[in-house]
């Protein structure tokens, strides 16, 4: 008899055999012994997880004569057609090959037929992802309307190319990674029937390499029995899988714990001598950082090791794009030496007459907060000195205040500001806007308004101050802003951006600083007052109310 591979030797063919997919298997089970088989089903998950072999056992244990708790007997002849794929019943297709219109209304409407020999009649569909839209469109027509004793089964590695369409009408089943120990047991109980003596460290290269994967564990292990001399061993498995012996992994990351940049890349060139893959050489110098983090009793500190992650991850992108693998690995390497000791190099290299200056100027800078904490709760019991400053001698905002603003230049705009030049820059702030092409700065501009204008200003509030600052501190957005309205309004108006809040108090200030500077006739008081009242409504509209006590 011809030789078979092991992935197809010791392939599931019970529930029960299924390995690392309990939940799966259980609730298919269940779903036989209490005859509720729906007509469709989508399994998802990572390759050679068993997907199809669940497939398969599902189509033999809902067809067996003789299942017992939802498992195949596997003796009949229903069970031994349906393992060998000779049951006209039950259709396996490749949707990487089939994935046509043609090919799905074909199934449309051969599965109008009932089934010749089996009571169900079993399409499993792998890699359905593959299939077109127009595909999908004649199986989602097919779904909807699903002719009795007809079940279908779904396989895919990638359900996100799924349509949502297909996937609401399906009973939808996740087989998750298998566990690199799981994956070992079952590699072990394989070489126990197969009578083949091993090294367990070997089992565990293997095992790790797979990354979830029976079905690449079982090759891998088929490739190193090939290999072996009659038993496998460590080196056989490091061979056939390019992994990294622990040992080498082991003086590469004491050489770079040393700063020893010339013996970490001498050691990387034995590892690629032996012709072992630097991408895969990187993966495994991660899993051993992130081993050496979940290890309490390492003698490295965590903050290296994750400067080292990090250096790692970034060259392992660079090391998949490009062909000169082996030099990015050496650059990685270099890197990862030089790290530490620069760092300490610049520790190093402060003198200590600095050292203490750097600590007087902490002290001084402590004693700075408190004196600004101490005229902050001055300041607050103190509001009505705020209220007797000229508008010249309020270069900035208050120091109780987190926002800083040039006043100056408010006040300048104030002093310059007309309602018919805020009328007409709030007529044309809708299509400025709306003519912004960056979305990032329309959200800026969006729910404001201007609030005071002039030809040579316009003041704008935003809701909070962060808002503000970051149109104050971007140039193109204010260049833009200021050519618009200059082809709209005739006026090109450098735009001045404040939040709501500081807004309200400059124009109170503002208005506060007038009447305070107006000279005041006794005998007059109604007049001044509407002089007031009037300058305000020039200055800021409508928006003005007049209260009279």
């Amino acid at each position: 008899m011809a030789y078979q591979a092991l992935y197809r030797k010791y392939r599931s063919q019970r529930f029960d055999e299924m390995v690392g997919q309990e939940v799966v298997a259980t609730t298919l089970k269940n779903a036989i012994v209490n005859q509720q088989i729906s007509h469709a089903y989508l399994f998802s998950g990572p390759r050679g997880t068993g997907k199809t072999s669940a497939a398969k056992i599902f189509a033999k244990a809902i067809n067996c004569p003789n299942q017992v708790d939802g498992e195949p007997c596997n003796n009949c002849f229903i069970c031994d057609s349906i393992t060998k794929g000779s049951l006209d019943d039950v259709i396996e297709l490749d949707a990487a090959s089939n994935n046509g219109v043609d090919e799905i209304r074909e199934i449309r409407d051969k599965s109008t037929y009932a089934a010749s020999q089996a009571t169900y009649k079993v399409y499993i569909i792998d890699e359905v992802h593959m299939l077109s839209t127009g595909a999908f469109n004649a199986l989602l027509k097919t779904l909807e309307e699903p002719t009795e004793n007809v079940v279908f089964v779904l396989a895919t590695t990638e359900l996100q190319k799924i349509p949502a369409t297909i996937i609401s009408r399906v009973q939808r089943f996740a087989f998750k990674s298998i566990t690199t120990a799981d994956i070992r047991g079952y590699l072990a109980k394989v070489l126990a029937d197969e009578q083949v003596d091993f090294e367990g460290k070997a089992l565990d290269v293997i095992a790790k390499s797979a990354e979830g994967g029976m079905r690449d564990a079982l090759s891998l292990l088929d490739q190193a029995l090939s290999f072996s001399a009659g038993q496998l061993q460590e080196e056989d498995a490091l061979l056939v899988t390019g992994s990294i012996a622990a040992d080498a992994l082991v003086t590469y990351v004491q050489a770079l714990a040393a700063h020893d940049e010339n013996e970490a890349l001498l050691e990387l060139d034995k590892i690629f001598a032996e012709g072992k893959n630097m991408l895969r050489f990187t993966e495994d110098l991660l899993a051993y950082f992130r081993d050496l983090l979940l290890d309490t009793a390492t003698s490295f500190d965590r903050n290296q090791i994750f400067k080292w992650i990090d250096i790692a991850i970034e060259s392992l992108k660079t090391i998949k794009e490009t062909t000169q693998t082996k030099i990015a690995a050496d650059v990685m390497t270099m890197r990862l030496a030089q790290e530490a000791p620069l760092q300490a190099a610049r520790s190093a290299e402060i003198p200590a007459q600095l050292s203490a200056e750097i600590a007087q100027l902490k002290a001084e800078i402590a004693q700075l907060k408190a004196q600004v904490t101490s005229n902050q709760s001055q300041t607050l019991t103190q509001p009505e000195k705020m209220l007797t400053q000229t508008p010249k001698t309020l270069t900035k905002i208050s120091v109780s205040k987190k926002s800083v603003f040039n006043k100056d230049l408010i006040y300048k705009a104030l002093a310059e500001a007309t309602n018919d030049a805020r009328k007409a820059v709030l007529s044309a702030w809708p299509e400025l806007v709306a003519s912004v092409s960056k979305p990032a700065d329309r959200a800026l501009l969006n729910n404001t308004a201007p609030v005071a204008a002039s030809e040579n200003f316009v003041v704008v509030t935003f809701p909070h101050e962060n808002l503000a600052k970051r149109v104050s501190e971007n140039a193109d957005l204010q260049l833009f802003c200021g050519n618009l309205l200059s082809s709209i309004v005739g006026f090109s108006p450098e735009i001045i951006a404040l939040a709501e809040p500081d807004w309200q108090e400059v124009r109170s200030e503002y208005v506060t600083s007038l009447k305070a500077e107006k000279p005041q006739e006794e005998e007059k008081p109604a007049e001044a007052a509407d002089e007031s009242i009037n300058l305000a409504k020039e200055l800021f509209g409508e928006k003005v109310i007049e209260i009279n006590d």
